[in-house]
Parts: structure tokens; C-alpha cells; sequence
């Protein structure tokens, strides 16, 4: 389960709004771009978000150029999770890569506010929120062990083979 605290962002939040390039460009550090996060539509986000909050948004999240570092800071930020109506699919398989659970789920987002707390089961696939239930596609056996593992690297390091190899050896 992940519990946490919502910051919702509307449709179409792109990488450069995300981590802004002119960071990106000057550092490679997560330290220093994450004092950035979400600053193309917040600038004081990244000194208010807590570890363990979750990031609530509308249709299209992670959409621009397919920027690594935009799931990377989010991460490093201490957010748990994203849940999108929909999400830019290089952004949604770069977050899985790295270990940051990603959700598309359509009615959370018109029923929720920044500051809500809700629980997430991504094995079951349910969202409890304001005494209700969201219901989306559990995420599958096999990302679930990337996401567990910390991400696709993590996971090659932790088992010496990625998990596809077992359906082929």
C-alpha cells in the first residue's frame, strides 16, 4: 500500500515542466535539479512536497521531449506515485525503468483536491479516496517486481537477467 498527500496538476504537463531544461543542461546532479521539480507550473513545489506525497493529474503527464531526468527528479523529490488520466507513453515506461509507480486512472482526478490523502494498492488495482473507491488495471506481476526492485537496473543487478529472459531460456 502507498498512502500519501495529493498535489494535483491539470492535462498536458510536460518534461520542461517537470524539470526545466535550462537545470537539466547545467547539472546531472538529483540533488540540485530536484530544488527544480514541477517549477514550469509551480516554483515553490519542490520546498513544500513531503516523501511519500503523490502527484494527482489530468489527461497527457510527461508529454514533450522524452527527458529521463523528469521521472528521475519526481522520484528523488519523495513522491511515491503518479496517477494520470492518461500519461505520454516514453514518460510512463521511463518511470516504471526507474521505479516510480505510474497509474492511469480517469475519475480520481475530478474527485480529489491537493491535500487529500488517499491509499493506493497497485496489486489489487484500487484507490481509496474521500470513503470511495477507484478502480484501475493492476499493474502487472512483472513491472511489479521492476517497481519493487527500484527500477529495471536494480532488478538486473538484484537477479542477473531481466524478467522477460525467463520466458525465453
Amino acid at each position: 500500500m502507498i498512502k500519501g498527500r495529493i498535489w494535483k496538476f491539470g492535462d498536458n504537463v510536460s518534461t520542461d515542466d517537470i524539470i526545466p531544461g535550462k537545470y537539466k543542461f547545467k547539472t546531472i546532479d538529483l540533488n540540485e535539479l530536484s530544488k527544480h521539480v514541477m517549477e514550469g507550473i509551480d516554483p515553490t513545489f519542490s520546498s513544500k512536497v513531503k516523501p511519500g506525497d503523490i502527484i494527482v493529474a489530468g489527461k497527457n503527464f510527461g508529454c514533450g521531449s522524452s527527458r529521463e531526468q523528469a521521472p528521475l527528479v519526481i522520484k528523488h523529490a519523495g513522491i511515491s506515485a503518479v496517477i494520470a488520466k492518461s500519461f505520454a507513453r516514453i514518460f510512463f515506461r521511463n518511470a516504471i525503468n526507474i521505479g516510480l509507480p505510474v497509474i492511469e486512472e480517469k475519475e480520481l482526478y475530478d474527485n480529489v483536491e491537493t491535500g487529500d490523502i488517499i491509499e493506493i494498492s497497485l496489486s489489487d488495482g484500487k484507490i481509496y479516496a474521500k470513503g470511495r473507491v477507484f478502480n484501475f488495471k493492476p499493474i502487472p506481476s512483472f513491472l511489479m517486481r521492476i517497481l519493487e526492485d527500484g527500477g529495471l537496473v536494480e532488478h538486473y543487478k538484484k537477479k542477473g537477467k531481466f524478467i522477460w529472459e525467463d520466458n525465453f531460456l
